[in-house]
């Protein structure tokens, strides 16, 4: 498994976000992920387009967008996405799911499918060719602070399981929700690729995101 950190910049000082992006480029954060929430989906609203296409303009870390809404197409539409970038979409989210990840690929970036805690890891079986990345949410999408659902471990057991079962092994696995040290180690070990970290483990009052993101790494093993 790889070790690729995702920073919540939900999470981030949104006052000073540039100056956070830039400590987070000397952290070597792997990607910069952004929640779309549209208040439906999800009730929350969080940031948009012209923000994240900002963004775009101050660094070279890689976007990894989690859409939490309905009708994801019109939102992919409206940002300015490269190769390195993800973009996800909830399983849940649409009707014509496969089509919207079709979408994703004509942008020129990577596929990611999100499942939510109570949607099964077998619902995906048919979607796997047309994604790059499975995100398993380990608490219910929208807010912060939660705490991670039984058993989040063996669903990231499962899906590595039955990804290398229908032939795509090398499709990663992405976890958000109440990623700590103890339970960012607990899904790395059990298949998880990229671990999106937020005030559990890389925001901290007491240690620079520089020394967070290194002893996240570690203590990974």
């Amino acid at each position: 498994m790889k070790k690729l950190l995702s920073a919540s910049l939900m999470c981030a000082d949104l006052l000073n976000l540039e100056k956070a992006i830039k400590e987070l480029e000397k952290a070597n954060i792997d990607y910069l992920h952004i929640d779309i929430m549209d208040g439906s989906f999800v009730p929350n609203i969080t940031l948009g387009f012209d923000l994240i296409n900002s963004i775009k303009k101050v660094t070279d870390i890689p976007l990894d967008i989690h859409m939490m809404v309905y009708d994801p197409q019109k939102f992919i539409e409206r940002m300015n996405l490269t190769e390195n970038d993800i973009a996800s979409v909830h399983y849940e989210s649409d009707i014509h799911i496969h089509r919207t990840l079709e979408f994703i690929k004509t942008k020129g970036c990577k596929a990611g499918l999100a499942i939510n805690p109570g949607t099964p890891v077998e619902s995906v079986k048919n979607l796997t060719e047309y994604i790059d990345m499975l995100l398993v949410m380990t608490v219910s999408p929208g807010f912060a602070g939660q705490k991670i659902f039984k058993g989040a471990d063996k669903k990231v057991i499962e899906a590595r399981k039955l990804l290398t079962q229908w032939g795509y092994a090398d499709t990663l696995i992405q976890v958000d929700g109440n990623i700590s040290l103890e339970n960012g180690k607990k899904m790395y070990d059990s298949g998880a690729d990229i671990f999106v970290l937020g005030t559990s483990s890389l925001f901290l009052k007491d240690k620079s995101l520089e020394n967070a993101a290194k002893d996240f790494k570690e203590f990974l093993g």
